[in-house]
């Protein structure tokens, strides 16, 4: 399959710099609620890029849950293998991928586990489907059937069919915090808008247009 030929323009929209806020947590959010706002699937997905042992790198999607200017916040199991490597090596990536709208939002930060009381909080938050799910799976380990999953579903759900579903100690969160945040807009021709916000001393941000 030749797939050279595939393109299209973006035409969605321009991006200027008198279009961003000193403060990058005001543009993410407009665009997030743009993103809710054309129903698009997942609009909290991001893609998680972590580096293990050697300096090979490992991807997956996640949802965000919660952002603030300390940081973005997802949930994982502890054992996971992005867990593991972020106990490596805790320079972490995210990247927000709207392609609808012809936009990327890109972070590069420090992965830092949440506190136990937020962990709490958004657990019990969840369906209890999901929760009693959290407990079922050893992620990232080998298995040799699905059935294994379902069945382990099911014991559980029995099990705490009448009472609260406590929080496992190998589940939790992390933060990972604003170092940089790049805002991408498609533009036409491939004359794409990039702007970079590189975090100061002081907690402020510089911010400068990049090259397509």
């Amino acid at each position: 399959m030749d797939i050279s030929g595939i393109r299209r323009q973006y035409k969605y929209a321009k991006l200027h710099r008198s279009d961003m806020p000193d403060d990058p947590l005001v543009m993410f959010e407009k665009w997030l609620g743009d993103a809710v706002k054309s129903d698009l699937p997942d609009p909290t997905a991001m893609i998680v890029s972590t580096v293990g042992e050697g300096g090979i790198p490992s991807q997956r999607t996640v949802l965000l849950k919660k952002y603030d200017h300390d940081g973005f916040v997802f949930f994982t199991n502890y054992g996971s293998r992005k867990a593991q490597q972020i106990a490596g090596n805790p320079h972490v990536s995210l990247l927000f991928p709207w392609y609808p709208l012809d936009r990327q939002v890109a972070v590069q930060g420090t992965a830092t586990k949440t506190s136990y009381k937020e962990i709490v909080s958004y657990f019990l938050s969840r369906p209890k489907d999901s929760q009693i799910g959290a407990w079922v799976s050893h992620q990232s380990r080998f298995i040799s059937a699905r059935g294994i999953l379902e069945a382990k579903f099911l014991e559980l759900k029995q099990k705490f069919q009448n009472g609260q579903v406590p929080v496992p100690d190998f589940w939790g969160g992390f933060r990972v915090s604003i170092d940089t945040i790049e805002f991408w807009q498609g533009g036409e021709n491939r004359l794409h808008d990039r702007f970079l916000y590189t975090k100061r001393p002081d907690g402020g941000f510089d911010i400068g247009r990049l090259a397509p």
